[in-house]
């Protein structure tokens, strides 16, 4: 009994640092360091979809800060009670319930979780994939990736992002934050690589 309960804290143990935010955001080679699993989870959301590691954490990073549980704020009913969420949106990457739900089947996967790192990394690779291949943006132009995975593909079509002050400096955030991982990792990716076996 002793020995199941042992087993079963450190499985509890090692989910809550699976989850934990990075201690540092802004570094990649430290954040891949402090989880392991998650250099693992964008190098096969790479080979699986094409987005690159950089892209994928700073998409992460703009829509939930690293936050596994992260979701809308709730709006107020009768300026006291709680209302509705502004949206569906829910996890790392902040995906709406719809999307996912294309992601899922796309992916041929149902077991696939929001406030998973492993799939979450794997939606964003999955969606910039979509983007690229339809709208034709580069996986180097991260703004560009931001504003369509932010408004959608017919959004980013129609030029929805345009006049949106906040979006375009969030997108441009996301652009800094790229360059910066992709910068961080051409110095440490040779080591984290002695981690990653791709089965």
């Amino acid at each position: 009994m002793e020995r199941r309960t042992l087993l079963l804290g450190a499985i509890g143990l090692a989910a809550c640092a699976s989850t934990e935010k990075p201690d540092e955001p802004g570094d990649a080679c430290a954040i891949f360091e402090q989880h392991e699993s998650w250099w693992k989870a964008v190098k096969r959301a790479e080979r699986r979809w094409g987005a690159p590691p950089a892209l994928q954490l700073a998409i992460i990073r703009q829509e939930s800060g690293f936050d596994h549980n992260a979701r809308p704020p709730r709006g107020r009913f009768l300026f006291f009670f709680p209302g509705a969420r502004a949206s569906s949106a829910h996890g790392y990457a902040q995906a709406l319930k719809g999307t996912w739900a294309e992601y899922e089947r796309a992916a041929g996967d149902r077991g696939v979780d929001r406030d998973e790192f492993r799939d979450a990394a794997d939606f964003v690779s999955w969606y910039a994939g979509r983007v690229r291949r339809e709208l034709g943006v580069p996986f180097t132009d991260a703004r560009g990736h931001y504003l369509a995975y932010h408004e959608g593909l017919g959004g980013y079509r129609r030029g929805s992002h345009r006049g949106n002050a906040r979006l375009l400096a969030a997108a441009s955030r996301v652009q800094t934050f790229a360059s910066a991982y992709q910068a961080q990792l051409a110095r440490c990716e040779g080591q984290l690589n002695r981690w990653w076996w791709p089965f």
